[in-house]
């Protein structure tokens, strides 16, 4: 089992500094997914391992992993190092060159996917892979239209933020032409009024098959989906369904592409959520904690077949920094941390026997946790007003007034020194990949006493 570096001492609390940096980001940054009036960013004075902490001296265990992207924690000292060596040596370099870092990496990635998806498109991050993965599929096929469900998120690049099912896309939904939604499976919550994952498998495909057949299946360029969707809910799938989507695909002749920004690297204790699932798609995208995002990187993992497409004929795509030294040095040297510190057993472990196992514990003691669900470093609790009717702790895509049981409770973490990964009625457990038992047991601990303010909203 690894354990991650130990969190330094945080130094000594810098208040007038904390407030020049907070003045600067009120006068000048724009925040993403915010109206920018109604935040209050934290400023951050420094992070390390699982944690992070602020101007004022308050450290944070960072049971979000930023954007469940740090995987190898923050800091880690091999992929620092690699970073500075990386621009001692050469900073960047277009994308046309071979470079010695970018070759390393694309065969470290190629040589962990699933089958032969052996050649490595490299992008600034997940929604540009997903773009580029698009557009291979649709160039490959012939073929306009893509599928993908509703309870997902797939980028907020123009492709991507329709692909996506959750309402980030609506106010971008101007240009959607060609992306078709279906209902992926979802036991807790199935919309096939299924009682068992096999009846959920079945019926979720069988909606699919009948999706594919009205949309009319020789308009169909691929099917996208999160080989375990992240944001949307952490809902693994059940046994026997994405191999029924490989076969569809098959069968149709659509491109297959999983999407593992998220899940991939270590996340679910795998390399590759695939390879809990025996699948390999014919595009698989990737970024986050494939360097855990400590340099911008992202990229598509391609199949012989769709490869071979371009060979002759140009891809037409690109990025100045596609591939960048400095992103591509930062990857290698966390592909080799992880495989040397075996950080992704870890993450298997410290979830079977760690997390998982407190978490259902927690959900027993708690009448506001609806469902468990998860694996790896990688779980979601499904807050509820009552267990019986199912209802959400807040009503979907909640927000003000509405959404206060959810703020409340993600205050009290806050107070309790644990960073939440919380969105709509969920909060989802993510600490880096790295997390050792203490820092798992800590953090966990926090989580159970923030909960009794969900409890005060049940019925």
């Amino acid at each position: 089992m690894t354990t991650t570096h130990p969190a330094s001492a945080v130094p000594a609390a810098d208040p007038a500094a904390g407030a020049a940096v907070k003045a600067d980001d009120r006068a000048h940054v724009f925040h993403s997914w915010s109206a920018q009036g109604l935040i209050d960013p934290l400023a951050v004075a420094g992070a390390e391992g699982s944690y992070f902490w602020d101007y004022d001296g308050n450290r944070y265990l960072d049971f979000s992993s930023q954007l469940v992207n740090t995987n190898i924690g923050h800091q880690h000292p091999k992929v620092v190092a690699a970073i500075q060596e990386q621009a001692a040596k050469l900073c960047t370099i277009a994308p046309g060159f071979a470079v010695d870092v970018r070759s390393e990496a694309a065969r470290l990635i190629a040589e962990r996917t699933p089958g032969d998806l052996d050649k490595i498109f490299f992008t600034n991050g997940g929604a540009e892979a997903v773009e580029n993965a698009v557009r291979m599929a649709r160039l490959h096929t012939g073929r306009a239209k893509v599928l993908s469900a509703y309870r997902s998120y797939h980028g907020a690049t123009a492709a991507a933020i329709n692909l996506t099912g959750d309402p980030r896309r609506w106010p971008s939904d101007t240009a959607s032409a060609g992306v078709v939604h279906f209902w992926g499976p979802f036991l807790y919550r199935s919309p096939f009024h299924a009682t068992s994952e096999a009846q959920e498998c079945e019926r979720a495909l069988a909606h699919l098959e009948a999706t594919i057949t009205f949309e009319g299946p020789q308009s169909i360029a691929a099917i996208i989906l999160e080989t375990v969707p992240g944001t949307a809910g952490i809902m693994v799938p059940p046994p026997g369904y994405l191999a029924g989507v490989r076969e569809i695909c098959d069968r149709f002749g659509i491109v297959f592409i999983l999407d593992e920004v998220m899940a991939g690297f270590g996340r679910t204790g795998r390399w590759f959520a695939a390879d809990h699932f025996d699948v390999t798609p014919d595009l698989l995208t990737f970024a986050k904690g494939v360097n855990s995002g400590y340099v911008p990187l992202g990229g598509v993992a391609i199949s012989a077949e769709i490869a071979a497409t371009f060979e002759t004929r140009p891809f037409p795509g690109g990025l100045t920094y596609s591939g960048h030294p400095l992103a591509c040095a930062s990857a290698v040297a966390t592909l080799n941390a992880m495989a040397e510190e075996r950080i992704v057993e870890n993450a298997d472990e410290i979830g079977a026997r760690v997390i998982g196992p407190a978490l259902r514990e927690i959900a027993e003691r708690h009448p506001s946790v609806g469902e468990v669900r998860g694996m790896g470093v990688f779980w979601a609790l499904d807050l509820v007003r009552n267990k019986e009717t199912r209802e959400p702790l807040v009503p979907y895509n909640a927000s003000g007034a509405d959404n206060a049981p959810m703020a409340e409770f993600a205050a009290a973490c806050k107070r309790g020194g644990l960073w939440p990964f919380v969105n709509m009625n969920r909060t989802h457990v993510v600490p880096a990949c790295t997390v050792t038992e203490a820092e798992a047991k800590e953090g966990l601990a926090a989580l159970d006493e923030a909960l009794t303010t969900a409890d005060a909203h049940t019925v």
